[in-house]
């Protein structure tokens, strides 16, 4: 019988870490070739990695909420022979992934019992005021690249760069790294025990003690903040402390698209097509963003480069019951409003039974948010970065409004905008959602205009 170490493999998409959501075997299980053992989380989405192998499970590594590195080692296994090369294909969300002994692009490596640890990298000196740190990984880069708008960051953060993996170009270390980047919690280590002239070990960082639940042990139920709803919190705290938002809301006249729609609906069922709205509202989206290019565009930080993209792929907020993801309809300019609405669906669908794609989750432009029946009056969306605009919309709703001198009875529908004015001026984006609205109130010129 030997022992093997199993460690994550590369999951593609530039991705380089993964965090740990739940773990499906323990210690002492055996399992056999390609049964799940733990749900990892990357970039929104949740791969489940099986077993290349069948074997006796001796050792897990990491908890849930901790980041594994790829190539890190995430089970101990004892079987007969070291396994076979592996494949992955992710699922999103939950979906259950394969891993395939074709089309190799990693084997498992196979350390004799006796192997040394990895080495620990101490970074200062205590005595000198300064914190070591001990890291399962070796440091990506002795000096690494980035901006100094990321240093900044970085040391606000308390965050080595030389332990952050870069995802930017030329390895380059981006803001997106530092905040996703986590280092493990570890316990102190007194520098008493080592003997004169010894090697200094690493100071381990112990973590603060809990806090006592309020008002009993019973009154207060602790889940771990992991998984999607942790990235989300990532993402969200990267965009509000980088761009800066300011919000436009405006009402639009919403009875003529409050019609076309009705009319449209009953010759869209015959083919299967549930029509909503929000395919009336990407299309006037897409043939605004062509008049305002600046709102479709992204900063590219690293390079010092504002990056104008001349294709249009929509992302759509769903909420599912695991939090909040962002479908995209890509080319969305050269879709009709009866594709964009199966599109719309089959993501929505997909997204709410956890199978969404990774691909589908990627490339999105401009993000549309709708509010729903419970949107309130207005909100102040915050922007899927790197986008630079973001369009929220609330529901429809019947009310006075003023047409010459009367006072008729209307439908009416909000529309909060958010912009990082880092990029967008107030003026522009204002034009861009009064241009928006003349669209959705007059809402056949949406099948007069060629894209």
């Amino acid at each position: 019988m030997s022992r093997w170490e199993f460690k994550l493999p590369d999951i593609g998409e530039g991705v380089a870490e993964g965090e740990i959501v739940g773990w499906l075997v323990q210690a002492g299980d055996a399992v056999v070739e390609d049964q799940p053992v733990v749900e990892m989380m990357t970039d929104k989405a949740t791969v489940t990695i099986t077993a290349p192998r069948a074997g006796t499970v001796l050792e897990t590594r990491g908890r849930v909420g901790d980041v594994i590195a790829v190539h890190s080692v995430l089970v101990v296994f004892q079987a007969d022979a070291p396994p076979p090369p592996v494949e992955l294909e992710t699922r999103a969300n939950g979906s259950p992934a394969e891993m395939k002994t074709e089309g190799a692009v990693e084997r498992a490596a196979a350390p004799a019992a006796d192997d040394a640890p990895p080495a620990r990298l101490a970074v200062g000196d205590v005595e000198a005021g300064r914190q070591e740190v001990a890291h399962a990984r070796v440091y990506f880069n002795d000096k690494p690249l980035a901006t100094p708008a990321t240093r900044k960051l970085a040391r606000d953060m308390n965050v080595d760069l030389r332990l952050v993996p870069p995802s930017g170009p030329q390895g380059r270390v981006t803001k997106t790294d530092v905040v996703s980047f986590r280092v493990p919690v570890v316990d102190a280590q007194p520098a008493a025990a080592a003997a004169p002239g010894a090697a200094k070990a690493p100071v381990r960082i112990a973590p603060p003690e809990p806090r006592p639940p309020v008002g009993g042990p019973n009154l207060e139920e602790r889940v771990p903040f992991a998984g999607l709803r942790r990235k989300i919190a990532q993402k969200m705290s990267l965009s509000t402390g980088t761009a800066a938002h300011f919000t436009f809301v405006e009402e639009c006249q919403a009875t003529q698209l409050k019609d076309m729609r009705a009319r449209l609906a009953k010759a869209a069922e015959p083919q299967g097509v549930r029509l909503t709205y929000l395919p009336f509202i990407v299309k006037a989206a897409v043939l605004a963003l062509k008049k305002h290019p600046m709102l479709n565009a992204t900063l590219d930080e690293a390079a010092g480069e504002l990056v104008i993209q001349k294709y249009y792929n929509i992302g759509i907020a769903t909420a599912t019951p695991a939090g909040l993801v962002v479908p995209v309809v890509k080319g969305a300019d050269a879709k009709s409003i009866l594709d964009i609405a199966r599109e719309i669906e089959r993501h929505s669908e997909e997204a709410r039974a956890g199978k969404m794609r990774l691909e589908d989750l990627q490339g999105s432009t401009f993000t549309i948010t709708s509010l729903g029946a419970r949107g309130g009056l207005f909100a102040t969306p915050i922007i899927n970065f790197p986008e630079v605009a973001i369009l929220g919309v609330h529901q429809i709703k019947t009310k006075p409004v003023v047409q010459g001198d009367k006072i008729v009875i209307g439908d009416v529908m909000l529309l909060s905008l958010s912009f990082d004015h880092r990029i967008v001026d107030g003026h522009v984006g204002a034009a861009f959602a009064y241009e928006l609205i003349a669209y959705l109130e007059e809402p056949a010129s949406l099948l007069l205009e060629t894209v």
